[in-house]
């Protein structure tokens, strides 16, 4: 599967991609450390900076294909309970470029995640919006603590999948078999416990036997005792970029806490196939 990243950040998204299976051809992200983060872990994905102005004839003309699924973090300041929540009056609700995007690139998939404010300021909007567009849809709020992080940090992730699928040749629709899951049955689509914690591909030691120091038990073995993501205070003290790196850090999504998501994306597009 081909995917494009939108308010891609420092990549946790994109992480939990890669650990299914599922292939970044494209970025977008302004920031200018969260770039030098992306360009170093995938220096041949291009990146664009600007939402607004990324449309599906500049991707075709840049020769990036069809896309599969679109997935971002859209911005969350209107939203939280941390700000204003100014909702669509805020000059960062930019849930309508994301969904501008969905309509022209019509991927198959569509993963948005979002602040547990979100549940009761705009998701009842962006659910109505993926529905007009012919999308199944279902909402769940997954926190890090899930996945053993040391802290709570409720997440909403909204799962889309289109209705139907076109074949180029007929031009022709055919419903597609995940809908009874998004409505709530999951009876063929399963996972095991280990599948929520792959082998990284960077920044973690992994070791078959398991950890018996610090806060937590498990095969994840790391200086600072923080089984799925790093430690906030190693970048606290006189290291370079520190603010912003700690801006990454809160900005991020814990790769581990999306990512069954996206393994049972890939189960159900493997049954599909089939």
């Amino acid at each position: 599967m081909k995917a494009l990243s939108l308010f891609s950040g420092i990549g946790g998204i994109d992480l939990a991609c890669e650990w299914a299976g599922i292939e970044t051809v494209a970025f977008c992200e302004r920031e200018p450390f969260p770039q030098k983060v992306l360009r170093k872990h995938w220096p041949e994905v291009p990146i664009y900076d600007d939402v607004c102005t990324l449309t599906k004839e500049r991707l075709e003309a840049d020769g990036i294909g069809t896309i599969d699924l679109i997935h971002g973090g859209y911005p969350c300041q209107p939203f939280s309970y941390s700000g204003k929540r100014k909702g669509k009056v805020d000059d960062r609700y930019l849930w309508p470029e994301y969904f501008r995007l969905v309509k022209e690139l019509k991927p198959r998939w569509v993963v948005g995640e979002n602040v547990a404010g979100h549940v009761t300021l705009g998701l009842d909007e962006a659910l109505s919006d993926l529905e007009g567009a012919g999308y199944t849809n279902r909402a769940f709020i997954i926190p890090a603590c899930a996945v053993d992080a040391p802290h709570r940090r409720d997440r909403v992730f909204i799962v889309a999948h289109s209705a139907g699928e076109r074949f180029a040749e007929t031009g022709k629709h055919q419903p597609s078999r995940p809908k009874e899951w998004l409505a709530g049955g999951c009876e063929n689509v399963s996972y095991s416990y280990s599948q929520l914690s792959p082998k990284p591909r960077f920044a973690w030691e992994w070791r078959e036997q398991p950890c018996n120091r610090g806060l937590f038990t498990g095969n994840w073995i790391n200086p600072y005792n923080w089984k799925p993501e790093p430690s906030v205070g190693r970048v606290a003290h006189g290291i370079a970029d520190w603010v912003d790196r700690l801006k990454g850090l809160g900005n991020a999504v814990v790769p581990q806490q999306i990512y069954p998501i996206f393994a049972a994306i890939m189960q159900i597009e493997a049954m599909n196939a089939g």
